[in-house]
């Protein structure tokens, strides 16, 4: 069965519109994508008071740790390459919120750690983001247990 519009006059592939409408009500991808834009607008709109953005309040959150972590852990955590994360470093390093040094033990490595601005800034974030994390799950709760979703989401990454 070929999926090609026969017309002599249009002779590219077509794709019924009965599978365009499934994979907008159903693909997963879409879905997630549109919700994750939706989450971060409302976390972005929740820290613009620190000009803070929502991935750049997760970066900054997962430096909060005893050590510094090594870049590739980080990128790790966060889902992303170690190019992207370099690139979402800079301009945080300019606002003297994160600082780069190399790992003693090992120098090619790197180790990524927050400044003093830099957990001044986490401290200042969190409540933001608490009220603005209960609103969301009060939000999904009407639909969707909130730490079902969350294992749901993890068991894929």
């Amino acid at each position: 069965m070929s999926n090609r519009n026969d017309s002599p006059a249009d002779p590219s592939p077509a794709v019924p519109l009965t599978i365009t409408l499934r994979v907008r009500d159903t693909c997963l991808c879409l879905h997630t994508q549109r919700a994750a834009r939706s989450i971060a607008r409302k976390f972005d709109e929740a820290f613009r008071p620190l000009d803070l953005k929502s991935g750049q309040f997760s970066l900054l959150m997962s430096l909060n740790r005893p050590e510094p972590p090594t870049l590739g852990a980080v990128a790790q955590l966060l889902g992303m390459d170690r190019t992207t994360l370099t690139a979402n470093l800079k301009p945080l390093e300019r606002r003297g919120l994160v600082e780069v040094r190399p790992d003693t033990a090992d120098r090619r490595s790197r180790r990524l750690a927050l400044t003093e601005a830099g957990r001044g800034l986490l401290v200042d974030a969190v409540p933001l983001w608490e009220r603005t994390q209960a609103e969301l799950e009060t939000a999904l709760g009407l639909a969707v247990e909130p730490d079902r979703l969350r294992a749901g989401l993890d068991a894929l990454g």
